[in-house]
């Protein structure tokens, strides 16, 4: 066996810049699989993180867009009714939500367009927006229309240039605000709606100062006690809101309720869809890599017809003369796969825009192993051939 592999390697090495340039196609099939199975499973990872920070038991609400026009808007009341007594046993909390936007300036430095949301202190608590510095407004803050912001963390390090924003004072909207509190950055691909460059202020607030009491909410979110009640929340949605927006069982609703669970769903079928793409793409490559080696190897049968002669004449076996040139055909193509799988790891230590790489070790492990298989399966015609070779034959081969 050792001295089967040490003429496989003394015959690569014999020819090394073939060698090299053979191992290319398996160098891309590999590369190619494990680098695109890892922006599969980190565009995986940011939908999930996403879907987890809102809470796996957490329904959101919107209005409605068709054809016809929008239906009709969300309003407080809306909201009251699904947090009505009768129904807490299925729904845990309901905070409503309305987004605008709106200049702040901290006496120096200005931001225009600053996303501006009006809601209630549980809205935090739902989208896990922890707080860095200060304290969230209350509900007391909510009753009394006080004019108080919680600020995301990036707009506070931006506008403030790294001092602490908590009891300053900003400008929005030429109206003043006091600052209670700064959220910690979450960073690309954090909670849902990027609470990092927003101002979070009460919600009549938000309706007295900047948008006026009759805005309509953009959204509202509704809480279920565990995700086993979350279907019996969603009936809860579906029937309070219809009664009062007087839209009878058999014809469509004028809201859209999101479930969490069918983004996970969507996710995986994405992720299933990926998959079968990365094993195409990654097998064409891999074929045309292991084509390369076949010829190759058929090349150099011939080129080494004299000196399989010679060793079959002094007593080589067709078995020995196999295994050395599918011992040759299998390190080319591992050669091919280790480079791979360097590249494919290194190219997943990367960012996409926010996405980060997330390199999968079963990929790479199935990678490097398929890339052993295909030079032994695709060196076995070279192989079979140089086995057959007749030893008179192959001596008087020129």
């Amino acid at each position: 066996m050792g001295e089967v592999l040490f003429s496989a390697v003394r015959g690569l090495l014999a020819n090394k810049l073939r060698s090299i340039l053979t191992t290319l196609g398996i160098l891309i099939g590999v590369a190619s699989v494990i680098a695109i199975v890892a922006v599969g499973q980190g565009a995986s990872n940011m939908i999930m993180n996403s879907i987890n920070s809102l809470g796996a038991h957490t329904l959101s609400v919107y209005q409605r867009y068709s054809e016809a026009g929008p239906g009709r808007p969300l309003t407080l009341e809306d909201a009251e009714a699904l947090a009505a007594p009768e129904l807490a046993d299925k729904i845990k909390a309901v905070v409503p939500g309305v987004w605008s936007s709106g200049s702040v300036n901290d006496g120096v430095r200005t931001k225009d367009n600053a996303q501006v949301l009006g809601t209630h202190p549980d809205y935090f608590q739902l989208n896990n927006a922890l707080l860095a510095k200060g304290t969230y407004f209350s509900k007391t803050d909510v009753t009394e229309s006080r004019k108080v912001i919680v600020m995301g963390g990036k707009l506070a390090r931006e506008l403030f240039n790294g001092a602490d924003p908590v009891n300053r004072q900003v400008i929005i909207s030429g109206m003043q605000f006091v600052v209670v509190g700064v959220l910690e950055e979450a960073g690309e691909g954090g909670r849902g709606r990027s609470t990092d460059e927003m101002l979070a202020m009460p919600l009549s607030t938000l309706q007295n100062t900047l948008t006026g009491p009759q805005q309509p909410l953009s959204q509202f979110m509704v809480q279920a006690h565990s995700v086993e009640k979350m279907d019996a929340a969603r009936a809860a949605i579906n029937q309070v809101l219809r009664a009062k927006h007087r839209i009878d069982a058999d014809k469509p609703a004028d809201f859209e309720v999101s479930d969490p669970r069918e983004l996970t769903r969507s996710s995986r079928q994405i992720d299933t869809v990926l998959t079968y793409l990365i094993l195409a793409i990654g097998g064409i490559a891999l074929l045309i890599g292991g084509v390369g080696i076949t010829n190759i190897m058929l090349v150099t049968v011939t080129e080494r017809t004299r000196e399989i002669g010679i060793r079959k004449a002094i007593g080589a076996t067709r078995g020995a003369i196999m295994g050395q040139f599918l011992a040759e055909a299998t390190m080319l193509s591992m050669f091919g796969g280790f480079l791979g799988v360097v590249v494919g790891v290194i190219a997943g230590q990367f960012s996409i825009r926010g996405l980060q790489l997330v390199v999968v070790p079963e990929s790479v492990l199935l990678a490097f192993a398929v890339s052993a298989l295909i030079g032994l399966f695709f060196g076995a015609l070279p192989a079979n051939r140089a086995s057959k070779l007749h030893p008179i034959q192959a001596l008087r081969h020129e």
